[in-house]
């Protein structure tokens, strides 16, 4: 048997998706930008992909622009809104716990001369809200937090950031890495108060090389690529249109099935973690079980047991999870997110994260839990001689 659970890091593209791509690829392959029919039946579909993605997201269609991805889309709002507003003050905020796509911008800031708040979260990755109040002030120009995080699935309370900001300084800008958010949890981005919002397709059973972010109307960026003046002049360059097309059939799947689809994920984690706390003794569940966790992600730590070894012992049986983000796994050292939430050192190195899909059932479910039971059995007695 194959399992895939680790859809937080990609997805399988759907099928639809994929069938609605090579018709771009095959029949639909002219530039949007030429003026001949073919490149305006391009159009047509990059504008009707827009429409789908800003209805879901109960938008205008021009605040949504397409990107080449999550870590663009992170890159084009955050570097925009500093270029733009810096002469109003030189103090941005984040959390300890980003998406290295945030993180990174804001240490390359920092190094220019800006001054970053890293804020502190407690044991379940929250934010610590008084220290964001003491935080803002006259010279406060951004504030990025993640709306559900990539390792834990910890939601954020954003309404309640976005009323902070409000009270104490409402010229700060709130950018909202949503990119493990969107598909997954239900959210209004009129009613949060966001700025800008940046979204992925590979994350959301779309293609990878895609994604998208959501602007504010009248919120005036800076662009970071300069070219044709693609996409309204925010992210120059040819559009990815089978991509965009790619996208907006998730999406358009996505909004169909939302509720159901959401309802078999949740009950697939549940009843994982039930069976793992009946069966497999000494672990440590890092995500919570309720309302504050997308429900795609929990994050699970077997003491005793090295993260790495187990991953490849589950890989043995066709049983694919993570250590955490894809997108810093292959480097050396640990989990920032892990250290910020307090976990002990073998606590982290015994993390596994595993992340579901729609195209998971149960008897998936309890032929893993088996395998991990076996597995972290084997590996302990071996390593707590």
């Amino acid at each position: 048997m194959e399992v895939y659970l680790d859809n937080g890091a990609t997805t399988r593209p759907r099928d639809e998706v994929i069938e609605e791509m090579n018709i771009m690829l095959k029949e639909i392959y002219g530039n949007p930008s030429s003026l001949h029919r073919m490149g305006l039946e391009a159009e047509k579909k990059v504008e009707k992909s827009r429409e789908i993605i800003s209805n879901f997201l109960s938008v205008r269609p021009d605040e949504i622009f397409f990107t080449s991805g999550g870590t663009e889309s992170n890159n084009i709002a955050i570097q925009g809104i500093v270029n733009r507003y810096s002469r109003r003050g030189k103090h941005i905020i984040t959390t300890k716990i980003e998406h290295s796509s945030v993180l990174n911008i804001f240490k390359y800031y920092e190094e220019k001369g800006f001054k970053v708040t890293y804020l502190d979260v407690d044991e379940k990755g929250l934010v610590d809200l008084e220290q964001l109040e003491e935080s803002i002030n006259n010279d406060t120009i951004l504030i990025s937090i993640m709306l559900v995080n990539n390792e834990l699935g910890t939601v954020q309370p954003i309404e309640d950031i976005k009323k902070i900001i409000n009270r104490k300084n409402k010229d700060v800008k709130l950018h909202v890495d949503g990119i493990q958010a969107f598909g997954k949890i239900k959210f209004n981005l009129k009613q949060l108060g966001i700025d800008t919002f940046s979204f992925s397709g590979h994350k959301i059973h779309g293609p990878k090389g895609i994604g998208g972010l959501y602007i504010k109307k009248d919120l005036k960026l800076s662009p970071i690529i300069f070219g044709g003046n693609q996409e309204r002049g925010i992210r120059s360059g040819t559009e990815n249109v089978p991509g965009i097309v790619g996208l907006g059939k998730a999406v358009e799947l996505i909004n169909k099935n939302f509720d159901e689809e959401i309802k078999k994920i949740l009950n697939l984690k549940k009843h994982f973690i039930d069976k793992i706390k009946k069966n497999i003794d000494n672990i440590k569940i890092n995500s919570f079980i309720d309302e504050h966790s997308a429900p795609h992600i929990v994050n699970i730590s077997f003491v005793g047991v090295r993260g790495e070894v187990l991953l490849h012992y589950l890989e043995e049986d066709g049983i694919y999870v993570s250590t955490g983000s894809a997108c810093s796994s292959k480097n050396k050292g640990k989990s920032h997110v892990l250290q910020a939430i307090g976990l002990k050192h073998d606590e982290i190195d015994g993390t596994v994260r595993f992340s579901f899909a729609y195209s998971n059932n149960v008897e998936e479910i309890d032929y893993v839990v088996d395998r991990l039971q076996k597995h972290v059995k084997e590996i302990r007695k071996i390593t707590m001689r």
